[in-house]
């Protein structure tokens, strides 16, 4: 594979707004198909695009890159016919289960899409925070064409222009952080005129208002930067991974075990399985199911 190929392709995935992760051979011991220098994709899907090795290797880089999209941390992952039972720190063993005997360390790293701020409204504080927001690189997007992320924070800040209006938008976009600049005493009575409409009050009560963290703000800009901290402190206290990459880690917990290799598979991508006996096998590869199908009733004695 083309090291400007594999480029454009990260190119093209990054422009999607959508994570992915990265996997690099970095290391190997023969005998195994992956060699240093070969690399792929990963997307939350579990598809994976390029070559990092053979069918043994692949579910073992595709679950570790998911985990990496979930928890946003690079990792090393050793595969290897007998791995270090005091791993080295920063190194993720696996057992290589296929026959091919040898090993290779593959560096996967997540690349995920820039936090968002969604902004309703035109006022100075609006303003302010749009400019210091995309000062410390975080997206930030206009109200009435944005789309939610796996990270977005949501403040109205229209301050009198469309109160109501502006806050019923930014709940529908069902973000994990809405923020609504204004008194208690103004949010109190939006939340009212909100809750008739037949918003419901558990939803209206994880509106933070006023905005921002408590700091003394006076100034529009001083406001701006409350509500940053905010932001930023909120993103940090507890990960948000986008909604469809949860039930996509929940599967990468069902799998089952490869009765000739021992290897753990998912049933949901495996390519190779036989049905044996009113039951159905999953095999990591085309040799671990045909030494499974040729003596069925002595791999499963073993």
């Amino acid at each position: 594979m083309m090291f400007d190929e594999f480029l454009k392709k990260v190119a093209e995935s990054r422009s999607l707004g959508e994570a992915f992760a990265t996997a690099l051979v970095v290391r190997y011991e023969a005998p195994v198909s992956g060699k240093p220098g070969d690399k792929a994709i990963i997307y939350r899907d579990g598809r994976m695009w390029g070559w990092i090795g053979g069918g043994c290797a692949q579910p073992t880089v595709v679950k570790e890159a998911l985990k990496a999209m979930e928890d946003g941390s690079p990792r090393l992952v050793r595969i290897s016919p007998s791995p270090n039972p005091e791993s080295e720190e920063g190194v993720v063993d696996y057992t290589m289960t296929c026959h091919s005997g040898g090993s290779l360390d593959i560096f996967i790293e997540p690349v995920l899409p820039k936090p968002q701020i969604v902004i309703f409204g035109r006022s100075v504080v609006a303003q302010a925070l749009a400019r210091l927001g995309a000062a410390i690189h975080y997206d930030v997007t206009d109200g009435t064409n944005a789309a939610p992320r796996p990270q977005t924070f949501v403040v109205v800040a229209t301050q009198g222009e469309s109160d109501e209006e502006a806050l019923e938008q930014a709940l529908a976009m069902d973000a994990p952080y809405v923020a609504f600049v204004a008194s208690k005493v103004k949010a109190g009575k939006v939340f009212e005129f909100l809750h008739e409409k037949g918003i419901a009050p558990e939803r209206l009560a994880k509106v933070r208002a006023p905005a921002g963290l408590q700091i003394g703000a006076v100034s529009p800009e001083e406001i701006a930067v409350s509500i940053l901290a905010e932001i930023v402190q909120a993103g940090r206290k507890k990960p948000q991974p986008a909604q469809p990459a949860k039930p996509l880690f929940a599967m990468m917990t069902q799998e089952v075990k490869d009765p000739i290799c021992g290897m753990m598979v998912d049933p949901h991508r495996a390519k190779y399985k036989s049905e044996y006996d009113g039951r159905t096998f999953y095999f990591c590869c085309a040799r671990c199911k045909q030494t499974f199908d040729k003596e069925p009733e002595k791999a499963l004695s073993l």
